[in-house]
């Protein structure tokens, strides 16, 4: 396109649309998303050429706090910032409002950084003086620190990494000065250092880090840097020792401990950088698995004995990041890590304490940590941190304290009944339930009058938190469970339609819990009338599948009692049960639930002939005894040894069945195998026709108890039959009169009889 002369007819029109808002992930910052249409007009205004641009502003709120009103500051960015339609007030509000209470940890970005000793220049830095820049990078020590700044100052705007991108030369030869000369100069390694630090922290710009390989680089300069602070820390105690044996070197000392600090101080930035680098180069799995096999785990457990925060708080992140693998946890245990961790606890800087707790939570799930953490003091410490009310928010805290034991219980359990009739705090609540999963815990809070001023709170407020408290102590067997007997009455009060629907399933998931000998379960669904709305939750669809999940284990669980599973029969509750079967199939937790129903009601003779004789649960039962899920088959398989032993009709049809599956492969050669194509001398008689004749193999019961002699009156092999078959020895004593194929029952397994073919040859009388 030619470009524009002055006094041209035509100009040039532009228009923001489609203007969009949102908060910035890490800063206090709006952000405005806009497009500009730009449109070049003819003589008589029409549009000859057009072009449209996506652009973003960003709008800092340095002045916003939590003290700020929210209304006049959006009415000042309104005025501030044109893109912004007035119509887009209320919008702005609430960002502005969330921005003011949103709590988000702290991402370390290249503007947190701040300027340190022999990087300061007077001079600012301009993306189209690059070149000259670069030209520094070739001089000496000095030249390279100023040209490396400047690049540094413009690397840390995010807007001019694409530029210095497409500067292959430029990159190149921060990577070449670096690589060659990190020894030489702590504060040229540091800013260079930086400046990849810069584009690593996008993913897009990551190939880029790795194809210079400065993550390598930086993980020998880490290591590096250690050795080096290991040997100042050597000279340290050597000259220390010279002091207290001569005073007159006493100026020198504290010269000598002075460089010390500057020096440390400096390292300390180099490290912090570097780590970051790798931090964020850890996205990818494989490069952090090559960190791993470099021994990145050892090198930030050596780096926490150091005192600076913000360098802790990276390393401490980094652990954290890598301890959800097995083996940087093992190198962790192995380098004693917890101990080291243990002194941050606690600590003024709230966000290493919060990250520190959160790595130690990844941490205790191994037993040997665990016992670490005890002999660190951990205890008396997190202990402390109970009356921290900051931490609350923290859920990290609660479920690192749910290990600790029940040091925690008193003033935990003082905190839930000072709420009295308010709302409790959801991580409180929380904390509460993971504790009363545990036996022991149950027990320390079930204690006195602790589980009398729980029901009361859980009924008279319709607490569903703390119900779920409620239930989870009610799960362990033990004198904690004899303890629910006073409450049964108040628990099953509930259970109706008026109730909402999340508490009534936590009540009920309590009641089915209560598996007690002394409770008369007959007289409960009696008096509180249960067994019709028992029944009528059965039906597919009449509540949600977690209500009605419950309602089946309930079933279960009072099956056991003798009258309580004939008046559930007589109720209809049986076809109700199949029905719910048919429809919930694919869920394995409702098949598992309905068949343990049928599993307890078969003991019992009243529900046994109805399940037997009026209803059709044992073919569904033998259409699962053969399930994907082994919990199912192992349910089936017990329902169906009882029913086959009361009912010799089903018990044939569930050994055919049986029968079927163990010699599936053998039953479908004899029954598929064309005659003329029989190669198996074995399974023809002397004329051609098949031993098994034209009859349904399973209609030959000499096929599952063998001929006399080999089959004892008891059902079971003689041990000369295997004696003499294992010595080959059959054939000059057997009584069998030609070749034969016999099928042996299997004793061996106490569970379901199986079988399997023997073939004997060179038989003779």
């Amino acid at each position: 396109m030619d470009s524009l002369q002055t006094g041209d007819p035509r100009y040039l029109k532009r228009r923001v649309k489609g203007c969009t808002l949102d908060v910035h992930p890490t800063e206090k910052a709006l952000v405005v998303q806009y497009e500009v249409e730009a449109t070049i007009l003819g003589e008589l205004g029409e549009p000859m050429v057009g072009e449209r641009k996506e652009c973003q502003k960003i709008i800092r709120l340095k002045s916003l706090n939590a003290s700020t009103d929210t209304s006049s500051l959006a009415r000042k960015v309104m005025e501030e910032c044109r893109l912004i339609h007035p119509s887009k007030l209320r919008e702005v509000e609430q960002l502005l409002f969330y921005l003011q209470n949103r709590k988000h940890r702290k991402r370390i970005s290249p503007r947190d950084f701040k300027p340190y000793a022999g990087v300061e220049l007077d001079e600012e830095a301009s993306i189209n003086s690059i070149d000259e820049y670069v030209e520094l990078l070739y001089e000496d020590i000095q030249e390279k620190i100023r040209g490396a700044t400047l690049i540094f100052q413009l690397a840390r705007n995010p807007d001019n990494l694409e530029e210095l991108l497409q500067n292959e030369t430029a990159l190149g030869a921060l990577a070449r000065v670096l690589r060659e000369d990190w020894k030489q100069s702590v504060d040229l390694a540091t800013t260079i250092t930086y400046i990849f630090f810069c584009f690593s922290s996008f993913s897009q710009f990551h190939g880029l880090v790795t194809h210079f390989k400065i993550g390598a680089l930086c993980m020998n300069i880490i290591e590096h840097e250690l050795k080096r602070y290991d040997l100042w820390q050597d000279e340290l105690q050597k000259k220390k020792k010279e002091f207290s044996d001569n005073q007159n070197l006493k100026k020198e000392h504290e010269k000598s401990f002075r460089k010390y600090q500057s020096l440390l101080i400096k390292q300390e930035q180099l490290l912090r950088v570097a780590l970051c680098l790798l931090l964020n180069l850890a996205e990818d799995t494989r490069t952090e698995l090559k960190m791993r096999n470099k021994n990145i785990v050892h090198m930030l457990v050596k780096i926490l004995d150091r005192e600076d925060e913000e360098l802790l708080l990276v390393v401490v992140s980094f652990l954290k990041k890598l301890s959800i693998f097995l083996e940087n946890k093992n190198d962790m245990a192995e380098t004693f890590a917890v101990e080291k961790l243990a002194r941050l606890i606690p600590s003024e800087h709230e966000e290493l304490l919060s990250t520190t707790l959160r790595l130690l939570l990844n941490l205790s799930f191994d037993t040997s940590l665990r016992s670490q953490m005890v002999q660190a003091g951990l205890v008396p410490k997190l202990s402390s941190l109970l009356g921290n009310q900051s931490l609350l928010s923290n859920n990290c805290v609660f479920m690192f304290l749910n290990i600790c034991g029940c040091f925690v219980f008193f003033p935990l359990m003082k905190m839930v009944f000072d709420c009295g009739e308010e709302k409790m705090e959801a991580e409180l609540i929380s904390l509460c339930i993971n504790l009363a999963a545990n036996k022991s815990n149950a027990q320390v809070i079930c204690e006195g009058n602790g589980l009398k001023m729980l029901m009361k709170r859980a009924v008279k407020m319709k607490d569903v938190l703390v119900m779920k408290m409620i239930r989870n102590l009610s799960q362990h067997n033990g004198p904690t469970k004899s303890l629910f007997l006073d409450h049964v009455g108040d628990l099953a009060a509930q259970i109706s339609e008026e109730e909402a629907e999340e508490f009534v399933i936590e009540c009920l998931g309590t009641l089915a819990n209560l598996t007690i000998a002394d409770l008369d379960w007959a007289l409960v669904l009696k008096e509180y009338n249960l067994v019709p709305f028992l029944k009528d939750r059965l039906k597919p669809g009449s509540a949600e599948d977690d209500l009605i999940l419950e309602v089946v284990i309930m079933i279960g669980t009072v099956s056991m009692d003798d009258s309580c599973a004939a008046m559930l029969a007589k109720s209809g509750i049986i076809p109700a049960l199949i029905e719910l079967l048919n429809a919930q199939q694919e869920d394995d937790e409702f098949v598992c639930q309905i068949v343990y129903v049928f599993y307890q009601m078969v003991f019992h003779k009243a529900t046994r002939d109805v399940i037997i004789k009026d209803t059709q649960a044992p073919a569904y039962l033998i259409d699962l005894m053969h399930d994907n899920n082994a919990e199912i088959r192992k349910v089936c398989d017990n329902t169906l040894d009882i029913i086959a032993e009361y009912d010799e009709e089903w018990g044939k049809k569930i050994q055919t069945e049986k029968f079927r599956w163990y010699n599936g492969q053998w039953l479908e050669m004899v029954e598929n195998r064309q005659m003329d194509e029989a190669g198996e001398p074995f399974l023809y008689g002397d004329d051609g026709e098949s031993f098994v004749g034209n009859g349904d193999i399973l209609e030959r019961p000499d096929l599952f108890y063998s001929a006399d002699g080999i089959i004892g009156a008891d059902g079971a092999i003689s041990p000369e039959f295997y004696t003499d078959f294992q010595n080959g020895e059959l054939g000059q004593t057997g009584y069998l009169s030609r070749s034969c194929c016999i099928l042996i029952n299997d004793n061996f397994s106490s569970e379901t009889p199986k079988y399997f073919l023997v073939k004997i040859t060179n038989v003779r009388i």
